[in-house]
């Protein structure tokens, strides 16, 4: 299968991104709108209502900051999810909510644990992980463009670093990235190559290279200058000898 098979824009590539950030935003809106605080259906760590955050807490932000951070990375990490890796895109998406979800229902401080940013380690840390697995030099060349714009995101799974963010969300999404990373299958993105002589239809008897050979491949037979530069092409010179009497 050739390279651009795996590789196509589509219009799902930014619209699949646009609907996720749309229900965000909406969320936003309605929680501004009406003066209503939806804090409390986000992650509340090992409480049976807590769990109902699993699903609600990535389309849960604190305030306007909180909200405008987590889109442009989660928009352009989206993006490039999809593209590169269309036949997992949604399963990552999907599962790695409720996976990350679920992990920081288990490991989380008791606390409210809401915000897109779980599913954005999620993201960083799949994409990073399987460019680097697949040893493809365009996945690859991702991995390492996602290290330079988000790198500095790894310091914050850490609790010593900022304590009043979910340190939890980031270790979870990052943990699930990377089982996700492991798990998923991808395609052989570069196409096995087959020689000439390989395929099952080559006639090595009718081959103007092969029949220079034995079957010990010995080279036998030398081809002849015009059968190599082409008889049109090739310069014929003529020695006239005289004999001179002897003395």
């Amino acid at each position: 299968m050739k390279e651009y098979e795996f590789f196509k824009f589509t219009p799902s590539v930014w619209i699949v991104p646009l609907i996720l950030l749309s229900m965000i935003w909406g969320v936003f809106w309605i929680e501004n709108f009406f003066h209503i605080d939806l804090a409390h259906h986000g992650i509340f760590p090992r409480s049976l209502s807590g769990l109902q955050g699993i699903i609600f807490s990535p389309f849960l932000h604190g305030d306007l900051h909180h909200i405008v951070n987590n889109s442009i990375p989660l928009f352009i990490l989206t993006v490039a999810l999809i593209y590169f890796y269309r036949n997992n895109s949604l399963k990552v998406i999907f599962y790695g909510i409720i996976l990350s979800g679920f992990i920081t229902w288990v490991i989380g401080r008791n606390s409210y644990h809401i915000g897109a940013s779980s599913l954005i380690y999620v993201l960083v840390s799949f994409i990073f992980f399987k460019g680097m697995m697949t040893q493809y030099y365009r996945l690859m060349a991702l991995s390492l463009t996602v290290v330079m714009i988000y790198g500095g995101m790894v310091w914050y799974i850490f609790p010593e670093v900022d304590k009043t963010i979910s340190w939890e969300g980031h270790l979870s999404g990052f943990i699930t990235g990377f089982i996700f990373a492991t798990i998923y299958k991808t395609p052989n993105y570069v196409e096995d190559i087959q020689f000439e002589w390989e395929k099952p239809e080559f006639d090595i008897e009718s081959d103007p290279f092969m029949k220079r050979f034995d079957e010990n491949g010995n080279f036998v037979n030398p081809p002849k200058p015009e059968e190599i530069i082409g008889e049109e092409n090739t310069i014929k010179i003529n020695y006239n000898y005289k004999e001179f009497p002897k003395d």
